[in-house]
């Protein structure tokens, strides 16, 4: 196996390795990363500007089913991930043709993973519910910090392979 198959391999394995722990950490731990929904779909720390206010999602039931799809949504992730490195481990000697094919479900896991904070945190929580403006429930550092180290991963993971074995 190369050094770029196995660097591949093991930073899908780190990104499967982070959704299964965040995800874990949401269901051991519910109350307190569901706060932080509750509060960012609330916008109850935000300036409080009229013309965004009514973007507020104040109902309780809104805000579970919000904190579920996020928490499906990482679970989803890391089952990719998972599986794409189950793949990328039965194709590490193979073809750069086999790999190449190989790498599908991993650029899926990786892509739906930067997708939820890119969308999710950024797009969404971010700009819609104006996480920006609050000072405590703010979660965009983390958010980009991910989105980098995603990126990363996945280009080095989309970047065509050789025979160079």
């Amino acid at each position: 196996m190369s050094a770029l198959r196995l660097s591949r391999l093991s930073l899908v394995a780190g990104v499967a390795l982070f959704f299964t722990l965040v995800a874990w950490g949401n269901l051991a731990d519910y109350g307190s990363n569901f706060a932080f929904v509750q509060h960012v779909l609330s916008m109850d720390t935000t300036f409080q500007s009229p013309a965004l206010m009514g973007r507020a999602i104040t109902d309780p039931t809104l805000h579970h089913a919000a904190y579920w799809l996020i928490i499906g949504w990482q679970i989803l992730t890391a089952a990719l991930c998972w599986a794409g490195v189950g793949r990328l481990w039965r194709a590490r000697n193979g073809s750069a043709a086999a790999y190449d094919t190989a790498k599908g479900l991993a650029l899926l896991g990786v892509t739906a993973g930067f997708l939820l904070y890119a969308v999710g945190f950024v797009t969404i929580g971010g700009e819609w519910f104006a996480m920006w403006q609050s000072q405590t429930w703010n979660g965009q550092r983390s958010a980009h910090l991910f989105l980098t180290i995603l990126g990363v991963v996945l280009l080095l993971l989309a970047l065509p392979e050789t025979d160079r074995r």
